[in-house]
């Protein structure tokens, strides 16, 4: 597999430091900066196969950045933020981020959850014959990753997608919040559940609040709005 491309967007030089060198040992091609307009003249220079993108950036912030870069072309985001609100990490996640860390962070985990959204971009290249979902007035084209409500394009996230499509696979049916990391994310194990409500909020927002049914203490379902097929 070709060398893998990672953009690093952090105005604190020890950590865009710290984090292009791990990078490097783990074998990435990197390419750093340190504030918005250089991020995103970087993104269209170098078309990087994943972006860290701090939030508290010089220039504009990475909110406008991520917003800026998805609507060139759409790449998977990990947004450092220093702030562990719910409000920051959904306004993240609908301009266009996939994932987020919040600061201080183990380089360990940045590795590995650069490692989780690159396999899902992988798995969904290797998908194989395209199919269509559809649930009342949604419709998701799985081959083509692309969703409809009504007549209406919505634009989702890479993650926002994969979820949709795990939950869609078996509408009506309960998934654990285990579950949807293990399927989703690729993380064995409970911890980063916060992770799967925040996205299930943020896909919500675009779809619908009703779409998707809470099950206190378990986890989500998708409910089919209208007739199915």
């Amino acid at each position: 597999m070709a060398q893998r491309r990672v953009l690093v967007v952090e105005d604190e030089p020890l950590i865009n430091q710290a984090v292009t060198d791990r990078l490097l040992s783990e074998g990435y091609d990197v390419v750093q900066t340190w504030d918005g307009p250089g991020a995103v003249a970087a993104f269209t220079n170098h078309v990087p196969d994943v972006v860290v993108l701090d939030v508290m950036l010089p220039g504009y912030d990475g909110h406008e950045v991520c917003r800026r870069i998805q609507a060139v072309q759409p790449v998977p985001v990990l947004m450092l933020t220093a702030r562990d609100d719910e409000a920051d990490i959904l306004v993240g996640l609908g301009v266009g981020a996939d994932d987020y860390l919040t600061k201080p962070f183990r380089m360990r985990e940045l590795v590995a959850r650069i490692h989780a959204l690159l396999r899902r971009v992988d798995r969904a290249a290797s998908l194989g014959t395209p199919r269509t979902l559809e649930y009342g007035d949604l419709r998701v084209d799985v081959g083509a990753r692309r969703v409809w409500v009504g007549e209406d394009e919505v634009r989702l996230t890479p993650t926002e997608f994969d979820l949709l499509v795990c939950l869609a696979t078996t509408p009506g049916q309960v998934l654990t919040r285990e579950k949807l990391l293990a399927e989703v994310w690729g993380w064995p194990g409970a911890s980063g559940t916060r992770t799967v409500d925040s996205h299930v909020k943020a896909l919500r927002a675009k779809i619908g609040p009703d779409r998707v049914r809470t099950a206190h203490g378990v986890g989500y379902a998708l409910e089919p709005l209208g007739p199915s097929r």
